[in-house]
């Protein structure tokens, strides 16, 4: 286990360098994270193997790292400040997931129709596609400092998202499970992974809030944030070992609604104070759930990306981006919203992965032969998709002319 910790830590280390020298040529450090989690993980130079990424340990260092991660979405959610949108970001959210759904499942029920495969598989496809995994462009809106109405919209809408994400994929392959003699997912257990991890947050957001109260000094400040963090986690930690019988929470939104819960109940400044001192955990937090979200894919599937893979990928492309252009015309959202919103939502290679791992062992049940193809398809469009929608989300931001922009007094200063 020590030489297993030891290759971890050479790795990010690895992965922070670069990073440094991929931003050199003006692209995102996200993007050396992510290639360097493919180079040494188990399908490349196997620096880190199948072994150390399904160890125990391993999970648990993640998810704490996941949930430290989320506080960068969370200390963005002051009730106060976004009133005034909330209705806004929740029609957007909600017509680009839903309408993202609804094309990604047209497309492939045409392309299935016509290759004489089962249509059904159709709507597991817009399932997966339809969810964001927020973490890669958080990093960008982290690295650039991005500041504006795409980034103050993104930010709330990520979490939103994830919570529409898990409710219509669990459906979708719950339905076809129960239909077709696969494996179904219990409606309480389904309710539960995303009611979890915001009772959980807030609970301990709130008492940690109240304590923050009373506490001046900011080093005092962070130690009390960062110990209210950790017993998030091991709370996370212990329903999922009692009630799920495995590692389904998402400990990004637990640490959001830790964040959300803080930032609401302590004043401006003394936020300010703490994420200060807060941005170099974050950092190294960004570093570690990224590189955590190379390491699964599979290089050689490149070469193989077939028809369907092409087919994923500009479908959901279009999905996203499309509707979020309608979402923000319907809801009369700031014209860079409108515009350039879309480009940010591309990344999700970590939860369609999660999704993928659910449709996959739902269809060995049924059909192996769609099992195969879920997989090689969603795995494949993962690796090509990311590293396009990270230099697609930086090139949405410029045009939105949010880089480098000025940051407003709660959020977390400069790298």
């Amino acid at each position: 286990m020590v030489v297993d910790i030891l290759r971890l830590f050479g790795v990010l280390c690895i992965a922070f360098v670069v990073g440094k020298l991929v931003s050199k040529i003006k692209l995102p450090a996200i993007l050396g994270w992510l290639l360097t989690g493919i180079a040494f993980g188990p399908y490349l130079a196997q620096v880190i193997t199948f072994e150390i990424t399904d160890a125990v340990w391993y999970k648990i260092f993640v998810k704490v790292f996941e949930c430290f991660a989320g506080v960068m979405i969370g200390r963005e959610i002051i009730f106060k400040k976004i009133a005034k949108s909330g209705k806004q970001i929740i029609g957007i959210t909600a017509i680009q997931a839903l309408g993202t759904f609804a094309f990604v499942s047209l497309a492939f029920a045409i392309t299935f129709l016509i290759a004489k495969i089962p249509v059904y598989l159709a709507f597991v496809f817009g399932g997966i596609a339809l969810a964001t995994a927020p973490a890669p462009a958080l990093s960008i809106v982290n690295e650039y400092r991005t500041n504006g109405p795409v980034t103050k919209t993104l930010i709330p809408l990520a979490a939103i998202d994830d919570v529409i994400g898990v409710i219509v994929f669990i459906t979708t392959i719950s339905v076809i499970g129960a239909v077709k003699g696969g494996q179904s997912t219990s409606v309480l257990l389904t309710i539960g992974t995303i009611v979890f991890p915001f009772v959980i947050g807030v609970a301990f957001g709130v008492a940690v809030g109240f304590i923050l109260r009373k506490i001046k000094n900011a080093v005092g400040c962070l130690a009390v944030f960062l110990a209210g963090l950790l017993c998030c986690v091991a709370t996370g930690i212990v329903i999922d070992y009692f009630v799920f019988h495995a590692f389904s929470l998402n400990y990004l939104l637990i640490g959001m609604a830790y964040a959300s819960a803080v930032a609401n109940l302590i004043d401006e400044q003394k936020l300010e104070d703490m994420m200060k001192k807060y941005a170099p955990v974050l950092n190294i937090s960004l570093v570690i759930v990224i590189v955590n979200l190379g390491l699964p894919l599979d290089y050689r599937l490149i070469a193989g990306a077939g028809i369907f893979t092409v087919i994923y990928i500009v479908s959901r492309a279009i999905g996203k981006i499309g509707f979020s252009f309608i979402g923000g015309k319907i809801t009369k959202a700031e014209p860079a919203v409108t515009k350039w919103l879309g480009f940010t939502l591309l990344p999700h290679s970590g939860v369609s992965l999660v999704f993928t791992g659910i449709a996959v062992n739902t269809f060995m049940t049924i059909d192996q032969s769609l099992a195969t193809i879920i997989s090689g398809t969603i795995v494949a469009a993962a690796i090509i998709n990311e590293i396009i929608a990270v230099i697609l989300a930086k090139v949405a931001f410029k045009k939105a002319g949010e880089l480098d922009a000025p940051k407003n007094s709660t959020d977390i200063a400069e790298n």
